[in-house]
């Protein structure tokens, strides 16, 4: 490998290792599993999803996205089950791949996506509001998000619970204002300096503020156990499908969005969903937390300058060196840091600026956007999901059923009338409406020789009518050619 390459993949990958180190610590937390977790899956998506071809600058580990499904799945079927769910997953996309599925990915409509995400980031920010305050939190999405004023209330009538609370937002205020400084001084990232300013201020000050459980990477690590399988009902396969589908589709519009961002080569998705199902596999068989390609660090190994999968593969390096030599740094690190970056994150998942313009251009994807993170708020993630698909499916059904009727009506002689486009039962009533408009007492000659469809609904529609107008009519119907 060229020298100035490999430098150059070097200092981007302890710039990616930087920003991934606080998030991987902070979303196992925030799952309710041992923080170790975070790591581990973390340094699978660098040294083997990293190391495997697909997408050459993507960087894989645990992401925000599925916090809200692995805590639901801890919470519903034990931590010991994750590892199973998880290989389930893995064993699925790899399939997938194999199939040459992973094209069909990037057919899902961007805006259950973009709703997909923003229920996730409204559940992360309602739910780590809560870990900021140090109190628990309500089971469900809409419990958490109502919640809300209630915190507030025992906020503002219980000083115990300001310091804490108060880390959470200072961790929040710190990455916001990093954000503003030069660019040489943001080569560290904010999340990174925000934890460690958090951790400083919560020793020095003697702040009673809860810390993050050390167990141990080994201890921590949780093969999946044939007893496991047993305890599992049918009820999981859903949650086996909704990491797939979630965790597929995050992992490869994020490859979409990082091909945008450099001239490198191009993503092979089905190469792409392979290795991401090979990640998984492992994440798995060590009972840690799902992976997927994380928008965040790939953009950030980018941008730091990053030429080859090098950099990629030596993050995840950085990841073990730290999780083997320095495990008891994270036992000083304060939940409520973790918590006001989760915050952080949630808020960017949400699509404060493009809604407003896709609501001017494009109303019914930005209703499909909010129907779908509402129900994810309100029901669940899977189910959220799949509404948000029947929606676009719907709404693509129901645009592309356009249909014209086209009379001309010169006062003597026949009536013209041209039907043109796709006559589905969509449409029925629409058309049905305009034909019964057309003159009794007259002739009508309908031509359809411009419809590109005309499913049986419709066909039998016509026919209908043909026969009630020429029976309540003074004048026949002939219709060219016969819908027959």
């Amino acid at each position: 490998m060229n020298p100035a390459i490999l430098r150059r993949d070097v200092a981007a990958s302890l710039v990616v290792f930087l920003v991934a180190l606080p998030l991987c610590v902070g979303v196992a937390v925030a799952s309710g599993v041992p923080a170790e977790l975070g790591l581990v899956t973390g340094i699978v998506g660098g040294l083997l999803t990293g190391l495997l071809p697909g997408s050459s600058l993507q960087v894989s580990g645990p992401a925000a996205g599925l916090t809200v499904l692995v805590y639901e799945a801890v919470q519903t079927y034990g931590l010991p089950a994750l590892g199973v769910i998880v290989l389930a997953a893995g064993l699925l996309q790899l399939v997938l791949g194999a199939l040459k599925c992973g094209r069909w990915f990037r057919a899902i409509s961007v805006a259950v996506v973009e709703g997909m995400l923003a229920g996730i980031g409204l559940v992360i920010i309602a739910g780590q509001l809560y870990s900021m305050a140090g109190v628990a939190a309500p089971a469900s999405g809409i419990g958490k998000i109502t919640g809300l004023p209630g915190l507030a209330g025992d906020l503002l009538t219980s000083t115990a619970l300001w310091p804490s609370f108060a880390v959470g937002a200072g961790t929040i205020a710190v990455m916001l204002l990093w954000q503003r400084l030069p660019a040489k001084v943001r080569i560290v990232p904010g999340a990174l300096v925000a934890v460690a300013l958090a951790t400083s201020a919560t020793w020095l000050l003697d702040l009673s503020v809860k810390a993050v459980e050390v167990r141990g990477l080994i201890d921590s690590i949780q093969p999946p156990g044939t007893g496991v399988l047993g305890g599992l009902g049918l009820g999981v396969i859903g949650t086996v499908l909704a990491f797939t589908l979630i965790a597929s589709a995050e992992s490869l519009f994020s490859a979409a969005a990082v091909d945008r961002l450099h001239d490198g080569p191009r993503t092979d998705y089905d190469k792409e969903l392979m290795a991401q199902g090979a990640g998984n596999i492992v994440c798995g068989a060590l009972g840690a937390l799902p992976m997927t390609a994380v928008i965040v660090r790939s953009a950030t190994n980018v941008q730091a300058g990053a030429k080859t999968k090098a950099s990629r593969v030596l993050h995840g390096v950085w990841l073990l060196l730290f999780a083997a030599l320095l495990p008891a740094v994270l036992a000083i690190i304060p939940i409520a840091a973790l918590a006001g970056v989760l915050v952080h994150a949630g808020v960017k998942l949400l699509p404060v600026k493009q809604f407003p313009a896709l609501w001017r251009d494009h109303r019914g994807e930005a209703l499909i956007l909010a129907a779908t993170a509402v129900a994810i708020v309100t029901i669940s993630m899977f189910e959220g999901v799949l509404i948000g698909i029947l929606l676009s499916v719907v709404k693509a059904a129901w645009q592309t059923s356009h249909i014209r009727l086209e009379v001309i009506d010169k006062g003597a002689g026949p009536v013209q009338a041209y039907l043109s486009g796709n006559a589905t039962f969509l449409r029925l009533p629409k058309i049905l409406d305009d034909l019964e408009a057309l003159p009794k007492d007259r002739p009508v000659e309908l031509n359809l020789s411009g419809l590109h469809h005309l499913d049986h609904a419709c066909r039998t529609a016509l026919i209908t009518w043909a026969e009630r107008h020429n029976a309540e009519g003074t004048e026949p119907v002939r219709m060219s050619p016969s819908p027959t």
